[in-house]
């Protein structure tokens, strides 16, 4: 039976979600897991950032930028994805839900976790001292969310694993020592592998500062984001904020652009999308 909508639900209404549909991966037929190794998961990188290109006043300070409609586009595009990636540091400074609050999904007026994302925490040196005070395990053990994956290299303590586990979710343990690294093309390749073994068919990654400056640095990683979807707030932070800059090492990056963009006034936001134009890093 369906359930009433949440006091906290959102609405993205059709014909705004129907400017943004072309740039997200197809609905899949089935949330079922795949029992098979599939081709990666399809990629959108995603985040709200202010004019002078900062995700945050301060490192591990949380700060809102986006506006309710460009906020409420956020939890549709949710709904259109497999699972939502965050690196660890926006783990321990957001305490974040990871969930979808659109009208409609699981939790939010529908049937069991039907259009919930799986919340993926990337965090290789085991950093994140989750407990089932947190955010995400809370909506989890709710319904109204499902329980994160957490990508480490470090095995988790007995009590965190049981935390974890008794809520749904699961630790996956990777070797993303240099020589493997080098091998696969990336750490996100690796990462990515993982996910799609365990039926992850789309995924949505929507920061941190430093996932998402690695993704861009990196040529091997930036071939694997299929859609960039940028929200651009009317706001100035300043210097000493969270900026997105990627940085390409010893190698000076070359110049890039998205292709296919379309820009989207959301309130008093705009929402740029496009694709990124990976013959231009090669």
């Amino acid at each position: 039976m369906m359930e009433a909508p949440a006091r906290d639900a959102l609405q993205f209404s059709g014909p705004e979600s129907e400017q943004i549909v072309d740039y997200l991966p197809p609905l899949p037929s089935s949330r079922l897991p795949r029992l098979t190794t599939s081709p990666k998961p399809f990629v959108t990188l995603t985040f709200a950032t202010s004019l002078d290109s900062q995700l945050a006043i301060a490192p591990g300070v949380q700060t809102a930028l986006s506006g309710p409609q460009s906020k409420a586009m956020t939890h549709f595009l949710r709904s259109r994805h497999d699972a939502i990636l965050v690196g660890v540091g926006t783990a321990i400074a957001d305490n974040p839900s990871l969930n979808c609050r659109i009208e409609g999904v699981g939790g939010y007026g529908g049937e069991g976790l039907e259009g919930q994302p799986r919340p993926i925490v990337v965090d290789p040196h085991g950093r994140w001292e989750f407990s089932e005070e947190n955010k995400v395990m809370k909506l989890a053990k709710e319904g109204k969310g499902k329980a994160p994956y957490i990508v480490t290299c470090m095995e988790p303590s007995d009590s965190q694993r049981a935390v974890l586990e008794s809520v749904g979710g699961e630790v996956i343990v990777l070797d993303l020592s240099a020589k493997c690294v080098a091998t696969a093309g990336s750490s996100w390749h690796l990462i990515l592998d993982a996910l799609s073994c365990r039926g992850i068919g789309s995924v949505m990654i929507e920061g941190g500062g430093f996932v998402i400056n690695d993704i861009l640095g990196q040529g091997s990683a930036y071939a694997l984001v299929d859609s960039v979807i940028v929200t651009i707030a009317p706001t100035w932070l300043g210097k000493g904020g969270v900026q997105v800059c990627p940085d390409g090492g010893s190698k000076r990056l070359p110049v890039t652009r998205l292709k296919d963009t379309k820009w989207i006034p959301l309130g008093e936001d705009v929402v740029l999308c496009g694709r990124p134009n990976k013959e231009l890093r090669q």
